[in-house]
Parts: C-alpha cells; sequence; structure tokens
C-alpha cells in the first residue's frame, strides 16, 4: 500500500488532537469529582472512567492522583487570570463587570476550595496563589486610581478594595442578602468609588 507524503503528518496532528481531548476529558472528570467533595474517597478508575478512559491512560498522562488534580488546578487558575485581567485599567464599572462574570462562573467554587485549604499542599498553594492572583487584579484594575487619591495611608484604601472585591462579599451581597446583579454591581461600584475617590 502507497503512503502519500502527507499522510504522516496528518496523522501525528489526529493523534496530538486526541491526546488533548483525553487529557481535558481528565482534567474535566477531576474537576467534577473535586467541587463534589469526592476527591479523596473517588479511586481513580472511577476519575478515569467519567472521561471514558482506563485507569492506566489516567496515569500515563498526569503519573497519579496528585499530578492531576495540580494539572486541573493549573488549567483552573490559568482561566481564571485570563478571565480576570481583560478589565481596564481605571475602569471602576467595567472591572466590577468583569468581578461578577468571573463570580457567578467561579465564585461558588473558590468558596468550596478555600474550606479545603488544609487538605493538601496542592491545594493550599492554589490558594494562596489564587489570594496573589486577586491582591495583583485589584493593583491592575484600581492601582492608578489609588495613585491619584492625596488622602493617606494608600495601602489602607487598597486593602479595603481588596476586601469589596472578594469572593465573601460577593456571596453576601448576591446569596445571603439576595440582591440582583444590578444591584450588587451598584453597590460595589458606589463603595469603591468612595474609597479611591475621597479627597482626591
Amino acid at each position: 500500500m502507497k503512503v502519500t507524503a502527507g499522510a504522516r503528518p496528518y496523522n501525528q496532528v489526529t493523534r496530538a488532537q486526541a491526546q488533548q481531548h483525553t487529557r481535558n476529558a481528565l482534567l474535566d472528570a477531576a474537576d467534577r469529582e473535586f467541587f463534589a467533595g469526592r476527591w479523596e474517597q473517588a479511586p481513580l478508575e472511577a476519575i478515569a472512567d467519567g472521561a471514558g478512559v482506563t485507569k492506566q491512560t489516567l496515569l500515563r498522562h498526569f503519573g497519579s492522583r496528585e499530578g492531576l488534580l495540580e494539572q486541573a488546578a493549573l488549567r483552573a487558575f490559568t482561566r481564571v487570570r485570563d478571565q480576570r485581567f481583560t478589565a481596564p485599567s481605571g475602569d471602576i464599572a467595567a472591572a466590577v463587570d468583569i468581578l461578577l462574570d468571573h463570580y457567578e462562573q467561579w465564585g461558588e467554587r473558590a468558596l468550596r476550595l478555600g474550606g479545603l485549604e488544609a487538605g493538601g499542599e496542592v491545594i493550599a498553594e492554589l490558594g494562596r496563589q489564587a489570594r496573589q492572583l486577586h491582591y495583583e487584579w485589584v493593583e491592575h484594575a484600581f492601582g492608578a486610581l489609588l495613585n491619584r487619591s492625596r488622602a493617606k495611608p494608600r495601602a489602607r484604601r487598597r486593602a479595603a478594595v481588596i476586601a469589596l472585591c472578594d469572593v465573601h462579599t460577593w456571596w453576601l451581597l448576591a446569596h445571603d442578602l439576595g440582591l440582583p446583579r444590578a444591584e450588587v454591581r451598584a453597590t460595589l461600584i458606589q463603595a469603591i468609588e468612595s474609597l479611591i475617590r475621597e479627597d482626591t
């Protein structure tokens, strides 16, 4: 049988796509088990089955349960970072809109993750990175506005904005108090503006 010159590269691309599809399916299965609170109890066979593959395939891709969790956490972190940093600098309303989009998609998971930080090194490190990302995002979104304020100390205002933009504040407003998104948005914008623009 004659093999055409283009067949091998095509097969390599197809194989790479299939491998990536398998990895994504395993990462999705890990997400489901983790955020359903079943991670520690779930056998690797069950996680692999949830992705439609075998335990051996899971181990070939990730090496271990910890390796799978670490890669799932890294993927989630990258997605969150990419979403959050689309917020323009110096635009309070636009930053709040991005923040609410993020929390409506990821907020409940973030809260659950925060409750699990004692559950292992990978989870503790992910929590630390998530907090650092939040601090950096506040600087990205509001740092220039904080710099324009004549009121001191800046660090105190920055800390207050970090707290206002925290996932726990969103949960309090949107779930505990039951405010609709428009009211959560207006509340956050007003609070942030009053902190940043006072005495400017």
